[in-house]
């Protein structure tokens, strides 16, 4: 990284690095606060400014307890029920709150809705700012937004570029798959 054999870096300097949203993430029967701190201890100031980021400012209006609202009825019978969207919301916002200068995002916008997916992907420059963004998705429509795509198929890097820059490659695999999503949503191909 930066020139430097990972080998040479601190092994808690080097995770530090790096904020994760695995696609299978998973969240706590604790408070919404602790579930995006991951820990019993937390800043709430920042904790809800992650919230607001990652696009859950209505829904935290509406939590009874605000961030000591618990999630789910396993510890506290007043526990609240989310969705799969609001979770994965308060995942990203758990990314957020690590603070850290790489963010890595596994499908991140799987369990949203349409319009939802498109709100996350209009903001993302506000949420991700100064920070370097790894999206790894299937679904194309999520890659318009990205400076650099990167294309594998069979484990092996095949393309990479923009996406005017790809859909320029009618030969490519990345034309391919973006024609063939695109079909359930234009009659016209792009």
């Amino acid at each position: 990284m930066n020139g430097v054999n990972i080998k040479d870096y601190a092994y808690e300097e080097y995770l530090s690095l790096f904020s994760v949203v695995f696609q299978d993430f998973r969240l706590f029967s604790f408070s919404l606060g602790q579930n995006v701190a991951s820990s019993s201890a937390y800043r709430e100031e920042w904790v809800k400014q992650c919230l607001l980021r990652s696009g859950f400012a209505e829904r935290l209006a509406a939590m009874p307890d605000g961030l000591e609202t618990y999630l789910y009825k396993d510890f506290d019978k007043n526990g609240v029920e989310i969705s799969g969207g609001e979770a994965q919301k308060i995942a990203f916002a758990r990314a957020l709150y690590q603070n850290a200068p790489v963010i890595v995002l596994d499908e991140p916008t799987a369990a949203l809705d349409p319009i939802a997916e498109y709100e996350m992907y209009a903001g993302w420059d506000n949420i991700i700012r100064d920070k370097t963004a790894v999206y790894i998705s299937h679904r194309l429509s999520s890659c318009r937004f990205c400076d650099d795509i990167a294309v594998f198929h069979h484990g092996a890097l095949i393309q990479r570029g923009s996406h005017q820059e790809l859909l320029a490659q009618t030969n490519g695999k990345y034309y391919e798959l973006w024609n063939a999503q695109a079909q359930y949503y234009s009659e016209e191909q792009a």
